[in-house]
């Protein structure tokens, strides 16, 4: 069994740990990258006040301690967490430089008591700008400007705030780990004496985190077990919509959805999304069509939109924004076989307007339709509510939550609804 204090090494590129030393780790491939430092993990656990030792208890007797959320007061947050904030999580943000994930953190903050924002890229003068410059007022934010881990958690120890904020956990240094800051080894030790020490302490611990190119969060994917609730805040580089998205979440859904936009005085929250992605749409253009979809408890509107030409090469390109392109490519076969339309020396492109993601299948039959309303130059009743899955043999199956789409779709004043049982028959009735 190995011992508290024996010496090991570790990667510092990709965190494998290795009892003897050799030149090139065998994880990651990389050369001279191990680091020899004595495995104190006693010595740690005391460091985090996690000294304490564990019992045997049976699962029928363990009570559960009744907690209440807490409302941070900014409805969409709190729809995607389930709730509000669970007393003692650790919730990791994830998003793109620039996205808006300090500002919203901060306007968190603002709604709260007693919070502990830790920073370790920003001065306490330059968060305080940004705090002037959204018109926040709040006199119960602390701040504290460190990258080393220790002195964040004493400093956490000695105000014991409900909620720390850590920005960013890549700039966060335990000088008992033998790498750089941001290096896999720093980010996975030092999330985990966090989470450790917020468990210990029933303290809420938010973690702002780096995204790669790829998207997902910087640093091990065990950052991502480590925690409760794992929150990306998405949007496009020229939209002003956000959308906050929950990838993770121990205590409540992850299929709801909270929608915000990007103003100068912050994050507003959008309280009706439909009228957001509609209030720009022209009427009575070919290659248009209103969708409904669900996402999470809500239903709301969306338009999609296609564009069909002429190709002037061998191969016809096939382009999607917002919808996934393989499911693009069976739509545009479903429609060659199945409605007759020669699509085959034809660029199509698809556009779901807004920067929204959509992946449920309930939208298949209005990208179809907008395909068809392009490639045929004829547009469709303005007032018209499309929705449906289309399976291989043309078919229009039916989709969950029916009802819900149909009142938003009235609600914003869409009398009619697409009814056929094949693709083909649609494509007839409208366009032929």
């Amino acid at each position: 069994m190995r011992q508290n204090n024996q010496i090991i090494f570790v990667c510092s590129n990709c965190g494998e740990e290795y009892l003897k030393w050799q030149g090139k780790c065998d994880n990651c491939g990389q050369w001279n990258t191990l680091k020899e430092f004595r495995n104190l993990k006693s010595e740690i656990r005391m460091k985090a006040g996690l000294n304490l030792p564990s019992q045997v208890r049976e699962l029928s007797k363990v009570r559960i301690k009744k907690f209440q959320r807490i409302q941070t007061k900014i409805g969409e947050f709190d729809r995607v967490l389930g709730g509000g904030i669970v007393p003692g999580s650790v919730i990791l943000l994830g998003g793109d430089p620039g996205i808006g994930k300090s500002t919203l953190v901060l306007q968190v903050a603002n709604k709260l008591d007693h919070v502990l924002y830790v920073s370790g890229e920003e001065s306490a003068e330059q968060i305080k700008m940004r705090f002037d410059r959204l018109g926040l007022k709040s006199n119960k934010i602390k701040i504290f400007t460190e990258i080393d881990l220790s002195s964040i958690i004493n400093i956490c120890q000695k105000e014991q705030p409900p909620i720390a904020i850590i920005d960013s956990i890549q700039t966060i240094y335990s000088s008992d780990f033998p790498s750089t800051p941001g290096s896999i080894v720093q980010v996975r030790e030092c999330s985990l004496r966090l989470q450790q020490w917020a468990k210990t302490n029933s303290t809420t611990v938010i973690l702002i985190g780096h995204v790669t190119k790829e998207g997902s969060v910087a640093g091990p994917r065990t950052l991502e077990h480590l925690v409760d609730v794992v929150l990306y805040l998405e949007g496009e580089r020229f939209h002003n919509n956000r959308i906050l998205r929950a990838a993770k979440n121990r205590f409540g859904a992850t299929d709801e959805i909270g929608i915000f936009a990007m103003t100068e005085e912050g994050l507003e929250e959008v309280k009706n999304p439909s009228k957001l992605f509609l209030e720009e749409r022209l009427k009575n253009v070919p290659g248009t069509v209103v969708t409904a979809t669900i996402e999470g408890t809500r239903s709301f509107l969306v338009e999609v939109q296609a564009l069909t030409a002429a190709t002037i090469f061998g191969y016809p390109q096939r382009r999607a924004s917002g919808f996934d392109l393989n499911r693009l490519q069976l739509l545009i076969a479903i429609l060659q076989k199945r409605a007759s339309l020669n699509l085959a020396n034809q660029d199509v492109f698809i556009n779901i307007v807004g920067g929204v993601t959509i992946k449920e299948p309930a939208v298949d039959l209005a990208v179809a339709m907008a395909i068809a309303g392009s490639f045929k130059n004829k547009a469709i009743d303005p007032k018209l509510c499309v929705f449906g899955e289309l399976g291989l043999s043309g078919e229009i199956r039916p989709v969950s939550h029916e009802q819900k789409r149909i009142i938003e779709a009235k609600r914003l004043g869409f009398s009619s609804l697409a009814r056929a049982k094949t693709i083909g028959e649609l494509v007839r009735k409208y366009f032929v």
